[in-house]
């Protein structure tokens, strides 16, 4: 009998499970697989427009020969991209782990630190963005960040890269340390979506687990690792593909993408930069995916 309840029980979580992602799903084969199949068609041609419409002449690989052998920007930039993100994505994820973890704790302010901390991402977001007619959102987040560099600036004076280094630290790591304090304001201007996902899944675990390690002697160092790093690793998973693609939204790639196709006109190289860039992009989330996937604790 109990194996039966457990049983109906599985099939109800796939059911919802499947309910859940079927808009996406209908979504998909409605509106994306033949815009899909059609750029993929059109990497392989070279597509001109003519007065009727466009016209396809097949070229086959023609287009990623030119991307890979001809153009001198395109791997360079993909290149940078790849090495940014994964530079940056630990950082954003342990920035909005340590962050929502302070947020969490009861203090006079707490509501309007929140507000503070997610400020930044409401001024750099596509809506304001595009509300500003004036370009004075633009103005004002270009002097915080060039007020943040020179507060920074004076971080550099202290030489901080040859006191780590002469305390032994791997020179590798005092690179990314130095590079982390230099894009401090990106990384908070991103990282403020992946603050509330973590914020969420701390609210949600049961202070009874932490009362029952507090009576068995548990530091708070041994309750972290025990039960608040398990309980929120799918959020861990969740923020860190989340991060992922939200650095390849917008980069130089995207530019070169768009400059490709609605400027040079060379539609079917545009295509295959997009699919070039579609494929790094999924390389990386399975890769990812495979590796934290190993950590995540479902309850």
């Amino acid at each position: 009998m109990k194996r039966m309840i457990s049983i109906n029980l599985e099939r109800k979580k796939q059911l919802y499970g499947m309910l859940f992602v079927l808009p996406w799903c209908l979504g998909l084969i409605l509106l994306m697989a033949i815009p899909l199949i059609q750029s993929l068609w059109f990497s392989f041609n070279k597509l001109t427009i003519t007065e009727d419409g466009f016209r396809l002449d097949y070229a086959g690989v023609a287009n990623f020969r030119y991307i890979f052998l001809e153009d001198a920007w395109y791997v360079r930039n993909l290149t940078n991209v790849v090495l940014n993100t994964v530079l940056d994505v630990p950082l954003i994820i342990f920035f909005s782990l340590f962050t929502a973890m302070l947020m969490t704790q009861k203090f006079r302010g707490r509501m309007f630190a929140r507000a503070i901390i997610f400020l930044p991402v409401v001024l750099t977001s596509g809506v304001i963005a595009k509300l500003d007619s004036s370009g004075i959102v633009a103005q004002m987040m270009g002097v915080a960040s060039q007020g943040m560099d020179s507060n920074f600036a004076g971080m550099k004076s202290v030489e901080l890269t040859p006191l780590l280094l002469q305390a032994g630290v791997s020179p590798l790591i005092v690179d990314y340390l130095t590079g982390a304090v230099n894009r401090i304001y990106q990384i908070i201007s991103l990282s403020g979506v992946q603050i509330l996902i973590f914020l969420a899944g701390l609210q949600s675990i049961s202070a009874s687990l932490y009362e029952a390690a507090k009576m068995e002697g548990a530091t708070g160092y041994e309750s972290f690792w025990k039960i608040t790093f398990p309980m929120i690793s799918p959020l861990l998973l969740t923020n860190t593909i989340y991060t992922i693609i939200d650095s390849f939204y917008d980069s130089s790639v995207t530019s070169m993408i768009q400059q490709a196709a609605f400027t040079s006109f060379n539609f079917g190289v545009s295509a295959a930069m997009a699919w070039i860039y579609f494929l790094v992009i999924s390389l990386l989330l399975i890769i990812s995916t495979y590796l934290i996937s190993k950590r995540v604790y479902y309850q």
